[in-house]
């Protein structure tokens, strides 16, 4: 068994490919070589995306060097492709790991009418953050994967 296909019941990065590789994540848009493109569970920011690393590792120098520059540049389209799909003001990256050491990044599209707007996501009170309202519904969810589907197909497509 290799990192990638590490299961730790202390990960909850590794839990959640390991719902993606049994078919049991709803909330999956692609697999890319180095990761995973997931809509986020709550969408304060609409089309808030994480890039999980297949490789169960807490920092990028810690990645073989190919696979790293892989990586990095597959967030880059990743990133490119939450940009079209949800047209933001700005994009907010974010590869922090404090809470769960298995890398991946966080991006959040950020719009003038966000709550909030001069604030990252981790001001704003957990409790509004992760509120009943701020899931997506189904059909919502299936709208924002279909979209960044699209976009991170016809992004990748380019030379």
């Amino acid at each position: 068994m290799n990192q990638a296909d590490k299961i730790n019941g202390d990960c909850r990065i590794c839990d959640r490919i390991s719902a993606i590789k049994s078919n049991n994540n709803p909330y999956l848009v692609a697999e890319l070589n180095t990761g995973y493109v997931v809509i986020g569970d709550y969408q304060l920011f609409k089309g808030y995306t994480l890039f999980l690393c297949k490789e169960h590792k807490r920092e990028l120098h810690e990645l073989e060097i190919e696979f790293r520059q892989k990586y990095l540049w597959e967030m880059s389209l990743v990133a490119e492709a939450v940009f079209l799909a949800f047209q933001p003001q700005k994009l907010n990256y974010e590869l922090l790991g404090n809470t769960d050491q298995h890398m991946h990044w966080h991006i959040f599209p950020r719009h003038k009418n966000d709550l909030l707007p001069n604030n990252t996501i981790w001001n704003i009170n957990k409790e509004i953050r992760t509120a009943e309202t701020a899931k997506p519904t189904p059909a919502t969810l299936e709208e924002l994967k279909k979209n960044l589907k699209r976009c991170l197909d016809d992004v990748l497509k380019t030379p």
